[in-house]
């Protein structure tokens, strides 16, 4: 079974949110039950490969212990960096195990399971907040639930644990209910159209006039294939969210939309909101913070174009580590620090960006820049470059 892809799951979907919905009407509480029903997704996805089991078995005893023994020492050393960056790193490894195994070609994929990226995000997460003190407990059925909450576990939206938790310990009431779930059905409903239709038809654009390296292909290729992503990875992600509020949790949505920004920097405000806003506050802000105190830079200018880079440098990897992912990476990471530079330093930005003909041209720039970013992202452009 494929979460949010074939009929057995929409099926299985359908049949263990009846329970769901019962248990909101009558006001009672969500938690056990979301939690049995993602354990049951889990196993459903992975209960043909013992081994993925087994490996996110010891991913999540793993990554809770870390967090509780990291939440002791904190309390006793304080904010030892050399400690916060042992546990950050734990946290990390078996992520960097999949994706080194795998971009090494070889035949034992180190914790090969489902989910194991968006969980990394999570557990990560919860090292960076109790190195800032901002979380003081770490409990361990709220963390477990988190990192196998089935809505998520694939492609995110990526939630953050306090929000999390406090979703499925309150009890909602009924009438607050009755309108999650009803936005969560629409949601869901809408979300099978942009993937099973939208996407569909854009997709079948981009193999049947897409193929070929003649610059009219190139361009059909290029905007068939960024109108695909968008609205197969917004429907999922629709899907994701509006079943999250059948279970009682309101997963923060993952676009808002991106076509319509005004600049690369607006736009990733927009697209894939979850990973961009995680990247921002516990990437790029804390990259920023770094270099102002070691004064090697003077500029807030230059420190912000660095940030960007590395930023957006890590986020490339994080696709992947096939080249044209990094390539993706540092080119984001070069329009975002030419628009800050732009932005900083223009008269004529400063003097023109609220009118509305100025934000209909930066908004047609922007969005060819973004398509050429996905054609990038497609892997498309390893056919254009020299062997």
């Amino acid at each position: 079974m494929q979460l949010f892809q074939d009929n057995t799951f929409f099926l299985c979907l359908a049949l263990l949110s009846l329970p769901a919905l019962l248990l909101g009407w009558l006001e009672k509480p969500l938690r056990l039950y979301g939690f049995l029903v993602s354990g049951l997704f889990v196993w459903f996805s992975m209960g043909s490969s013992p081994r993925a089991l087994i490996y996110l078995g010891i991913f999540l005893t793993g990554e809770l212990a870390a967090a509780k023994i990291y939440l002791r020492v904190r309390s006793k050393t304080g904010r030892s960096r050399k400690l916060y960056y042992l546990f950050l790193l734990l946290s990390i490894l078996p992520l960097a195990l999949n994706k080194y195994a795998h971009a090494a070609g070889g035949t034992l994929h180190w914790f090969g399971f489902l989910g194991i990226s968006y969980m990394t995000f999570k557990s990560a997460q919860v090292i960076i907040q109790i190195y800032d003190g901002q979380i003081r407990e770490v409990k361990s059925f709220p963390y477990l639930y988190m990192m196998i909450f089935f809505p998520v576990l694939t492609s995110g939206p990526i939630d953050r644990s306090e929000r999390f938790r406090e979703d499925i310990e309150r009890v909602i009431p009924r009438d607050e209910y009755v309108e999650l779930a009803g936005n969560g059905l629409w949601r869901i409903m809408l979300g099978l159209v942009y993937k099973v239709v939208i996407a569909a038809l854009f997709y079948q654009v981009m193999l049947r006039l897409g193929n070929g390296t003649t610059p009219a292909r190139t361009l059909i290729y290029m905007y068939s294939y960024g109108f695909y992503l968008f609205f197969d990875f917004a429907g999922y992600s629709l899907m994701a969210v509006g079943s999250s509020y059948l279970f009682g949790v309101r997963t923060p949505d993952n676009f808002n939309k991106p076509f319509l920004s005004v600049d690369i920097i607006d736009f990733w405000d927009r697209w894939h909101i979850t990973l961009s806003h995680w990247f921002r506050d516990f990437v790029f802000s804390r990259i920023t913070m770094d270099l102002m105190r070691s004064r090697k830079f003077k500029s807030r200018l230059t420190i912000a174009v660095i940030a960007f880079m590395l930023n957006m440098g890590l986020m490339g990897i994080w696709h992947g580590t096939e080249p044209y992912y990094i390539i993706y990476g540092l080119y984001h990471g070069v329009l975002l620090s030419l628009t800050e530079i732009y932005h900083k330093k223009s008269k004529f930005h400063k003097r023109n960006k609220k009118k509305k003909w100025y934000r209909l041209t930066t908004g047609f720039i922007t969005f060819q820049l973004v398509m050429i970013g996905f054609f990038i992202f497609s892997g498309r452009i390893m056919m254009y470059l020299p062997a």
